[in-house]
């Protein structure tokens, strides 16, 4: 039979948080509907976790700390509401594009529990380059700071969106990926990704016209990064694993920080 052609949205929000977050809300729905829906609604996850993370941000600064310890504390709280995964999926990928070997042995290395000199080596650059940045956009004012922790954890959500679109491939038969590859039609993640760019560059408009452009670049510039890893992927894996899902948000938050980052 075919799938019903309507989109459940409380149950596409209960996928999206119960999936990409920590927070207590039960999947009551795992099927291809609902995280068709889950997968529209990442970006609004993405505001919740960068939102927290903020409130972290901005919360250490009223007390005294710096803005180095404020930006720790920002890039630390996005990592502990997904538990982790999405690094570790930077890491998995990193190992798996790094190993040099088939499709099949590269995914077999991703699936494994340790992590490589490649996967640690990504995950100490990246890590890096996320605190340097929002140390920068703290050091600016506290605004900034706050809004570079909102537009990065939805810029990085809003990737998996677009990586969920129809006419991209799986590249297992089972796991997360498998489960959301495809499921988004073009036309909706397409529309999402302007929907989503406009209401950051919305919110930066709170600090000024030139972070109107320089948000809304921040945007368009991560999604631009995590499509060139996603075709990259796509071609040496066969598909998309919820690694390289992962791997895409952390690529899609960290370019957006450096872009936030220019010119301040």
């Amino acid at each position: 039979m075919p799938e019903p052609s309507k989109t459940p949205w409380p149950d596409g929000l209960r996928f999206t948080f119960g999936t990409l977050t920590v927070l207590p809300v039960p999947v009551t729905r795992w099927d291809r509907s609902a995280a068709r829906g889950g997968m529209l609604c990442a970006p609004l996850a993405g505001a919740v976790v960068g939102g927290c993370a903020a409130l972290a941000g901005v919360a250490l600064l009223a007390l005294g700390a710096s803005a180095l310890v404020a930006a720790v504390a920002s890039a630390a709280v996005p990592a502990a509401l997904t538990r982790g995964l999405h690094l570790d999926g930077l890491a998995d990928t990193a190992d798996g594009l790094g190993s040099g070997r088939p499709a099949e042995d590269a995914l077999r290395i991703m699936k494994q529990s340790d992590i490589g000199p490649f996967g640690v080596i990504t995950l100490v650059l990246v890590l890096l380059a996320q605190v340097a940045a929002l140390a920068q956009a703290y050091g600016g004012s506290w605004a900034r700071g706050a809004l570079a922790a909102v537009v990065s954890a939805t810029a990085a959500r809003l990737a998996l969106t677009l990586a969920a679109r129809a006419g991209v491939p799986a590249a297992r038969p089972e796991g997360l990926g498998a489960a959301v590859a495809g499921v988004v039609p073009v036309r909706a993640a397409a529309l999402t990704a302007v929907l989503v760019t406009g209401a950051t560059a919305a919110a930066g408009a709170l600090l000024g016209t030139y972070d109107i452009v320089r948000t809304a670049v921040a945007v368009v510039a991560a999604l631009l990064a995590a499509e060139l890893l996603l075709r990259h992927c796509t071609r040496r894996f066969g598909g998309v694993t919820g690694d390289v899902f992962g791997g895409l948000a952390e690529t899609a938050a960290t370019v957006s920080l450096l872009v936030l980052s220019l010119g301040q």
